[in-house]
């Protein structure tokens, strides 16, 4: 980064002083990047399973270049590497050993994930992971855990989470909990857009043969005013 910092005046050992113009063009280049970034992030990734829009938490030629340490001189990924690192939560480098990250950021129609609605994702049943899987809720606009509230996560190891019959699990995401599913619920902020991140420790085979799939999100309600209908 040393010599492209250095064409906007940074440079070891010097004071960085620039003067109103460039401080105007700096903070309109800072805008146009996060719009470009959160554009391609929108857009997802490539999906892990076609037809359902749960994708890895990094881009293939992302992964690539990390886990050789950039050792191919013919290809350094900026723009992918720019997105991968607006996602503070993901560790990439060996991806699929102790752990693997789905993210989803729209549910099953396409939409995305709104705060103020209320939203379920069936964990199948026989997970495939030697440890546990979690479901998290994270800000849409900034990656970061939701403020304020009581817990982020649920998982398969969680106190007192409910599972159905055929094994199968209901995670439920909303301002307010299902009646009777408050053990299978993460809050979200009515006023805000939300994300997904699925976590799977100890991944095993029938994830990567997609022999085991986990299915889109589904909205189940709208809260208005305290009332879901």
């Amino acid at each position: 980064m040393i010599d492209q910092l250095a064409t906007i005046g940074i440079e070891k050992g010097k004071m960085f002083n620039p003067d109103q113009k460039t401080l105007a063009l700096l903070d309109q280049a800072a805008h146009e990047a996060h719009a470009l970034l959160e554009q391609r992030y929108d857009a997802g990734f490539a999906v892990i399973n076609p037809g359902i829009r749960w994708f890895p938490a990094a881009v293939a030629e992302m992964v690539k270049a990390a886990s050789t340490g950039y050792a191919d001189p013919s290809t350094y990924p900026v723009d992918v590497r720019g997105v991968t690192y607006t996602l503070g939560f993901t560790g990439i480098k060996r991806v699929g050993t102790a752990q693997y990250y789905l993210m989803a950021n729209k549910d099953r129609d396409g939409q995305p994930f709104d705060g103020a609605a209320t939203y379920r994702l069936t964990v199948p049943a026989n997970a495939p992971v030697k440890q546990y899987w979690s479901a998290t809720v994270y800000d849409r606009e900034t990656h970061a855990l939701v403020r304020n509230m009581p817990r982020a996560s649920r998982a398969s190891i969680s106190a007192g989470i409910q599972k159905n019959v055929d094994g199968s699990v209901d995670v439920y995401f909303g301002p307010k909990a299902p009646e009777g599913k408050e053990a299978n619920w993460v809050p979200t902020d009515a006023a805000r857009k939300f994300e997904l991140l699925f976590r799977l420790y100890g991944p095993e085979k029938p994830l990567f043969d997609h022999s085991w799939k986990l299915p889109d999100v589904e909205r189940v309600a709208t809260t208005v005013g305290g009332a879901t209908k």
